[in-house]
């Protein structure tokens, strides 16, 4: 793919090195620096490209020239993500989106920007993704449904139709919502939680513990060898 534009990625972990990846191999973006706040710079370089600290970034990368990624999870319910990428868009710098081309992302969704979706995911007709949204691998998002700012789904979570996800929210891998059901604001879904009654915000879902059985596999399974 043709590179036409230059990105910097802000962050360093692991979200970062696996966004380097995609903006790489399924962009028109060329990764040319990551970033982080100073009191995180702990390496020189990464992937051959610099690490420069953020609160320096338009002294060393032109924002004019540049657009920005910040490849920060969930971390304080997406509020450390949101900080830094509207620091960024303050300094200057235009922000980018990845939507990647293994992803059924139907021709009339409406995408927000600084948005990162992922291959496998479904998104139906008439669906709305705000801004600073993450959509990780293999997610179903049904026909109908918004999601709003600054949200992260992790992978194979299942919104049905009509569903309304607020500001702020994280849902776990397997998490299912069933239709016409509306997500406040800030809310944390676990893993393989299921939903089937509107969440007021703040709400915080745990699944139910799955306990150690009393027996090994092997005995279970018969196995005496």
């Amino acid at each position: 793919m043709t590179k036409t534009s230059k990105l910097i990625i802000v962050g360093d972990s692991a979200f970062a090195q696996v966004a380097f990846e995609y903006f790489t191999h399924d962009s028109p973006y060329e990764v040319v620096a990551f970033s982080v706040e100073t009191d995180y710079l702990k390496r020189d370089s990464l992937f051959n490209k610099p690490v420069i600290a953020f609160e320096r970034l338009e002294q060393s990368f032109s924002t004019q020239e540049h657009h920005v990624y910040v490849a920060i999870p969930y971390t304080q319910l997406n509020r450390l993500r949101t900080r830094l990428a509207k620091s960024a868009k303050q300094k200057g710098y235009r922000l980018a989106s990845y939507v990647s081309s293994d992803a059924r992302v139907w021709r009339n969704v409406q995408i927000g920007e600084h948005c990162f979706i992922f291959e496998q995911n479904v998104v139906q007709p008439f669906v709305r993704v705000g801004n600073n949204v993450v959509l990780w691998s293999g997610n179903h998002v049904g026909h109908h449904s918004v999601i709003e700012d600054n949200c992260f789904i992790s992978s194979h979570v299942v919104i049905s139709g009509f569903v309304e996800i607020g500001a702020n929210c994280f849902l776990g891998v397997n998490a299912t919502i069933i239709n016409n059901i509306k997500v406040g604001k800030d809310c944390w879904v676990g893993p393989s939680a299921t939903i089937t009654k509107d969440a007021p915000d703040g709400t915080l879902y745990r699944p139910p513990r799955v306990d150690v059985a009393p027996i090994s596999s092997l005995t279970f399974c018969d196995i005496r060898s």
